[in-house]
């Protein structure tokens, strides 16, 4: 074993304590990835929530990255004085050099201790919107939605965002609250239809077509009360009815859940043209012209 040392020594120019440090740094380092992929395993079988095996995932690496840490710094720092005098160089020198990565970093922790958001989540930060994927030291990444496609759907595109935006932008999330958004669609009919009755339709595919895709709304709705004080006193689809230039507006309002709002409005939309085509009195409006000629009148 010496003539090794010896040899990396007179070879590769490395002390014999550097390579002991090296050689530690190595054997700690292969420990803790093994043992993290045997709890990783023994936690991880049987288990089929993807959202639960990712969050036990990150955190079993999270606390391996911590343990490496807290084995291998002392392992470097002999040659200081103390701990404290590496800690006092090392934060001078990141201050400067690493103002951004810090600000992840702590934006980091921010994000997995008061929990803006989770995996899975649908959120919006500055100009970027779309379905959470994975949390990570320094940034988190999404699955984009709209930009091009006029929906809340997905681009295909995937976006990493610097963790510090979340200190200087609003995070909107779709998903926190109550696990449900608010949608409308308005439906414009002309001043000489039978507005009531298509009011009354509009109600029926409500109760036909988007009632049922929130079934466990009350539910969801008690979980948002406990944590954001969210509180509704109605929650029934409805439909209002407003008067504008070209027409009788009335709007659908409904709950649906944040990834099913164009599958939801579809349906709707689908079964309102089908109802409306089997009255006469009803048309929908649009912007027309109309010319008055007052020597024919």
């Amino acid at each position: 074993m010496e003539k090794w040392s010896q040899w990396i020594y007179e070879v590769l120019g490395i002390g014999h304590s550097y390579q002991y440090k090296i050689i530690a740094t190595i054997v700690v380092g292969l420990v803790i990835y093994i043992l993290r992929r045997m709890l990783l395993h023994f936690i991880l079988k049987g288990k089929e929530d993807v959202k639960a095996k990712y969050n036990w995932s990150k955190s079993i690496s999270y606390v391996g990255y911590f343990l490496t840490m807290l084995v291998v710094i002392p392992i470097w720092i002999t040659e200081l004085e103390s701990f404290g005098t590496f800690l006092g160089l090392l934060t001078a020198g990141l201050a400067v050099a690493l103002k951004e990565p810090i600000s992840n970093f702590f934006a980091w922790i921010f994000i997995i201790s008061k929990k803006p958001f989770e995996m899975g989540d649908r959120i919006q930060i500055g100009n970027s919107e779309g379905d959470i994927l994975d949390i990570s030291f320094f940034q988190f990444t999404m699955l984009e939605i709209k930009n091009w496609v006029e929906a809340d759907q997905s681009t295909g595109r995937i976006v990493h965002v610097p963790n510090g935006l979340i200190f200087t932008h609003p995070v909107y999330n779709y998903n926190q609250a109550m696990n449900y958004i608010w949608n409308e669609i308005p439906v414009m009919v002309t001043f000489e239809s039978n507005w009531k009755k298509a009011k009354k339709i509009l109600l029926e595919v409500e109760e036909k077509k988007l009632k049922p895709l929130v079934s466990n709304m009350r539910s969801e709705m008690r979980k948002g009360r406990e944590k954001y004080y969210v509180h509704y006193t109605n929650f029934d689809p409805t439909v209002y009815t407003t008067i504008k230039k070209n027409g009788v507006m009335l709007t659908l309002r409904y709950l649906c859940h944040p990834k099913t709002r164009r599958t939801s409005e579809q349906a709707a939309i689908e079964e309102i043209l089908e109802q409306f085509y089997k009255h006469d009195d009803i048309q929908f409006a649009y912007p027309t012209t109309r010319f008055f000629d007052a020597s024919k009148e």
